[in-house]
């Protein structure tokens, strides 16, 4: 996979929060965004597969009778 440049203008106070945060986690500005936004996308895609799930075998299936699942 290639990649591409993206080109953000935001103000100097958010700029020095991202470096905060990044730098607590050892990371750069850049790979701290990149990896926040594929976590919210994961999230995002996880959440609507629930909701796919849930639509094919019925919201109140995970709720069933405890005496009736296997452990």
């Amino acid at each position: 996979m290639g990649s591409t440049v993206l080109s953000l203008r935001m103000d100097g106070e958010l700029l020095e929060r991202l470096r905060r945060h990044a730098a607590r986690r050892g990371m750069t500005v850049q790979d701290y965004v990149v990896r926040t936004l594929v976590r919210d996308d994961f999230d995002e895609r996880f959440h609507a597969a629930v909701d796919e799930t849930e639509k094919f075998y019925g919201a109140d299936s995970r709720r069933g009778d405890p005496a009736d699942r296997v452990t």
